[in-house]
């Protein structure tokens, strides 16, 4: 626990995966489960801003299937899994609402330390996209403003000196536009993590934009919502 071993080696692009138990069947779940397989994504990433579902039924499904590694990325207290390989522990810190900085995480503490899942502390930064997302309404926060790159550095390094250990800048699930890669830029010229992008990355063309400006691990959900057959194209690139 606490090792970061997931995250250890960012030699090379990553693909992570997300996974809603709320917007996936058996069926369906097979079918992104053998394009992660065939493509060689390295993460996939279970939860959302809402999730009504058991999330451990969803791991345990994958995990039967699959050695990649399964990480949580929680919306709230109750998704935690001891089935999980790891979770980002999410700090919104791009917010000021204390049940999202540090609130929801006090009341999970000691269910995490008994799963012995690997906890990875990451500096959750959410990005003004267009439209207002599921994780701005639910989370009760503001984004910052997409044409403030200033801002979102001096959050990032904020995080990084509180001691994260992850950079992830999030547009938003179903975002419009994906994160501005001047500011993905920016954020890796200052500062020392490992940074994940979310949130509007729709083709092999945006993800390859977003790895050149600096993106270590990208997230691509509602994309493979919609066509999981995509995957293998995104992979490409890494």
């Amino acid at each position: 626990m606490n090792n970061y071993r997931l995250i250890s080696d960012i030699s090379k692009k990553k693909i992570a995966i997300l996974i809603d138990p709320d917007r996936n069947t058996n069926d369906s779940l097979e079918h992104v489960i053998k394009n992660c397989i065939s493509g060689g994504v390295d993460f996939i990433f279970v939860g959302g801003s809402l999730v009504i579902g058991n999330i451990s039924d969803t791991i345990t499904y994958i995990k039967q299937r699959t050695k990649i590694p399964v990480l949580i990325f929680p919306g709230n207290v109750i998704q935690i899994s001891d089935k999980a390989d790891g979770i980002l522990f999410l700090s919104l810190i791009s917010g000021r609402n204390p049940e999202y900085l540090i609130g929801q995480h006090v009341i999970s503490a000691m269910s995490l330390k008994k799963s012995g899942i690997e906890v990875i502390p990451t500096a959750y930064i959410l990005i003004e996209n267009g439209k207002t997302t599921s994780v701005e309404y639910i989370s009760n926060t503001l984004p910052i403003p997409a044409d403030k790159p200033e801002i979102v550095v001096a959050t990032a390094l904020a995080g990084e000196m509180l001691g994260m250990k992850l950079i992830y800048l999030e547009a938003g699930s179903g975002a419009a536009k994906s994160v501005a890669l001047q500011i993905i830029a920016d954020v890796r010229k200052n500062t020392s993590l490992p940074i994940i992008v979310g949130g509007g990355v729709r083709t092999s063309e945006d993800a390859n934009k977003i790895f050149a400006s600096g993106a270590d691990i990208i997230v691509i959900g509602s994309a493979v919502e919609q066509n999981p057959d995509i995957i293998s194209e995104l992979c490409s690139s890494r």
